[in-house]
């Protein structure tokens, strides 16, 4: 397939290119509409207990969850008439509100204590703003405007989860903007560093805004059969950006490679890189799907819609590659070493009549770096493995107290204004209102018959530990006893045949103590059947969900990683080895995220943030997605080549060698741009974005060097030639049907496995 698609390309790569600019500038126009079409939604399931609550309470009462705060101030003090007046014509205008709900205020609920601040000059109004995740998104914004500064001679501030979500929104298109003006002039210095030439460094730029385009119009098309989370486009801009550079680096460094073959011309040395590296780019992008895919058992929308950008754009990045990289190499030829900047001095062993393409001095083989640290890793591989053992254990011992909760209002900078208002409330209130857990029964007839049970059931919640208050339909209670008497708001919580009760934490509710009153609350006697829901039960069922369909989501990637490295290296053991290794590299990964961003360290470093003890929970997930998916596209360049120098020399230890000085250089430069591409979201305010920022280019830059560099060496010098052992019956399978990197030969070259070869490696053992 990659000789036919070679020779469709070679005879006419002008017309191949202009059917390529016309066909992304066609996919591409059209996703202009992408991004009003994406959406906020996606990070909870529709069939979990705290949903159906949901449902239930939007349905029959109306309600929804409280997410919206306004903390309002004033110096006379909260309970000076004047100000009271104020309050409840403030209060009444919300209520009145058709996009709002469940609105209510210190001068309200009876001058409830948990509303009023320590000082007395603040009060709180809580309300719910009604509708689905985007609606409230586009609401929340008039609201801000209308409810934020001088209201009815008030000074309020509005807060809360729906105004964090549009904060959210706003600062990561900031934050995109932000990263996409810095990554692309970092990559073209380091491309030009890399290659010497603004032309050839330009190529690889090529071919990745040519991905980008293609994958911005699939997923445009792709949103009138699924939703799509807003996350989505920063991912697949950067991963797109990242592979694309990766697997242009790969094809260009064997086309030189092969150029400087005596005798051998560009479509020769095209045809011979496509055979070889174009199916270890298809292989790599196969792999990296197959990582992503997995997301799609784990039952969030935002996981989904990411599992099917990753796999888009991966697929698209390996074909872009494949069509354009040969199509400009054959159209350019030596003018692709046009507009060169950094010049270098030929070594004499590297010099061949057409090789260049922009490249850098090649060391003579056997001379590279990689080469030596192969044989020196190799001649030592116990105690120097050992010591990287031991430091990636030193890096992954925080793990163990990993946590992760849900997002609020502290994952944003702390100028937001979401934020600020938490903190208020937060210091200044014993309020956890955001928080309250809603207990449903539904088929209770007429609540105003059974308001005995209910009450006593209320006053049964509000003496569960950590419970604050407790409201009902019967009024408000705190220890067991009812503290406000049912006024005017407490007939919300009846309906036709049925009612809820509102139960606020004294404490987190995000927090382990927090989840743990859901437990308690579901586990008490109630006089009905009862369904929980509020943000601390979502925080429970997510984690539930999870602890559920992720070891699905591990064996799939596990088996489907397993089968591709087999069919690749025709091997039992190098693919458990390679899928240890990677474990390995995310394990010191999240050690080291745990270490910054749940315990608060190296602020100086990654920029300030919120730090509340815990890890926003989607992170680690999309980082085992992104940092495994990365770190066997590099396993797959490095071993493509060692199993290709094996068939070629039969020798275990020259092959290991020689396939890493071949393909070493290469998986550095990708890990240092790929890393580029980022590492920029570490200038991100928003804290979870931030953890991507580091997570990532750290998992790619332990596997690039570390990993590669010393473990991978080591194991295969240990295990011999077992590393390449498989029973007879898969060897024949593997013969049938494994993919083999080894090309067709081409002019020039070089003869298999030669003394020479063999003895320079012996000698250095």
């Amino acid at each position: 397939m990659l000789d036919r698609l070679a020779s469709l390309i070679l005879p006419r790569p002008k017309k191949i290119l202009l059917a390529v600019l016309i066909i992304v500038l066609c996919v591409g126009g059209g996703s202009m509409g992408l991004t009003d079409r994406l959406t906020m939604g996606g990070y909870e399931n529709d069939d979990t207990e705290s949903a159906t609550t949901q449902s239930v309470l939007e349905r029959e009462f109306g309600q929804g969850r409280p997410n919206l705060s306004l903390v309002v101030e004033d110096s006379r003090g909260v309970d000076d008439p004047a100000v009271t007046a104020a309050g409840l014509k403030l209060t009444k205008e919300l209520a009145d509100n058709p996009d709002l709900g469940n609105v209510a205020s210190y001068w309200s609920a009876g001058k409830a204590p948990s509303l009023r601040g320590e000082s007395g000059e603040q009060a709180l109004v809580t309300g719910t703003v009604l509708g689905d995740f985007d609606q409230v998104n586009d609401r929340i914004e008039g609201l801000k405007e209308k409810y934020t500064g001088t209201v009815h001679g008030l000074d309020v501030k509005l807060g809360g989860l729906a105004l964090m979500n549009f904060e959210n929104t706003e600062q990561a298109a900031k934050d995109a903007s932000k990263a996409e003006s810095l990554v692309f002039p970092l990559v073209l210095i380091v491309l030009v560093v890399i290659f010497g030439s603004l032309v050839a460094a330009a190529l690889p730029l090529a071919v990745a805004l040519a991905t980008m385009l293609l994958v911005f119009g699939l997923m445009f098309a792709l949103t009138f059969v699924f939703d799509a989370n807003n996350l989505l486009v920063n991912i697949t801009t950067f991963l797109g950006l990242g592979l694309a550079i990766d697997y242009s680096l790969l094809f260009i460094t064997r086309y030189r490679e092969e150029l400087k073959k005596d005798g051998t011309e560009i479509p020769d040395a095209i045809r011979a890189t496509m055979r070889t590296v174009g199916r270890t780019v298809t292989f790599s992008a196969v792999t990296l799907a197959v990582a992503f895919l997995s997301l799609m058992v784990i039952p969030f929308g935002m996981f989904q819609s990411i599992a099917v950008g990753g796999t888009v754009t991966t697929l698209a990045a390996a074909l872009a590659t494949l069509v354009i990289v040969p199509a400009l190499l054959a159209w350019a030829g030596p003018r692709i070493d046009r507009l060169r900047l950094i010049r270098r001095r030929p070594r004499a062993e590297a010099t061949g009549s057409t090789a260049s393409a922009g490249a850098a001095a090649e060391p003579a083989e056997g001379e590279g770096f990689w080469h030596r640290l192969a044989v020196v890793v190799m001649r030592r591989p116990a105690p120097l493995a050992a010591g990287v053992l031991v430091l990636m254990a030193l890096l992954a011992s925080p793990v163990v107290d990993l946590k992760m909760r849900l997002p609020d209002e502290q994952i944003l900078p702390k100028s937001a204004q979401s934020a600020q208002v938490a903190k208020v409330v937060q210091e200044n209130f014993n309020n956890r209102e955001a928080q309250a857990l809603q207990v449903v029964a539904r088929n209770t007839g007429d609540p105003a018959g059974r308001e005995k049970e209910i009450s006593d059931y209320a006053s049964a919640l509000s003496r569960l530990p950590d419970v604050a208050r407790v409201d009902a339909l019967t009024g408000s209670y705190a220890k067991g006893e009812r503290i406000v008497p049912p006024g005017e708001l407490n007939r919300r919580y009846a309906g036709e045949d049925a009612t809820y009760l509102s139960v606020v934490p004294a404490v987190d509710g995000l927090s382990e103590r927090g989840e743990t009153i859901v437990d308690r609350v579901r586990d008490a006697d109630a006089p009905f059947a009862i369904t929980v829901g509020g943000q601390p039960a979502i925080s429970v069922d997510t984690f539930d969900l999870l602890k559920e369909r992720l070891p699905y989501a591990l064996g799939i990637l596990a088996v489907g990683t397993y089968v591709l490295l087999f069919l690749l290296t025709g091997s039992l053991l190098l693919p458990l080895m390679a899928m240890a290794l990677s474990a390995l590299s995310l394990s010191a990964t999240f050690g080291s995220l745990v270490f910054v961003f749940q315990d608060g360290h190296l602020q100086w470093l990654v920029g300030d943030f919120i730090n509340t003890g815990a890890i926003t929970w989607t992170t680690p997930i999309l980082i085992s997605a992104l940092g495994f998916g990365l770190s066997m596209d590099y396993a797959v360049f490095i071993l493509s080549r060692v199993k290709e120098e094996y068939d070629r020399t039969g020798d275990n230890q020259l092959a290991v060698a020689t396939g890493l000085e071949r393909v070493g250089k290469v998986v550095t430069y990708a890990a240092v741009i790929l890393s580029l591409v980022f590492v920029v979201m570490l200038t991100s305010g928003i804290s979870y974005m931030k953890a991507l920022g580091l997570g990532v280019p750290l998992a790619i830059l332990l596997d690039a060097t570390l990993i590669r560099g010393i473990l991978l060496p080591a194991a295969m010098r240990l295990l011999g030639n077992r590393s390449w052992w498989a029973p007879g019956p898969l060897r024949r399978l593997h013969d049938r049907y494994g993919l083999s990197e080894e090309g067709h030969p081409v002019a020039g070259a070089a003869p298999a496995g030669t003394e020479a070869e063999r003895e320079r490696v012996a000698s250095r053992r």
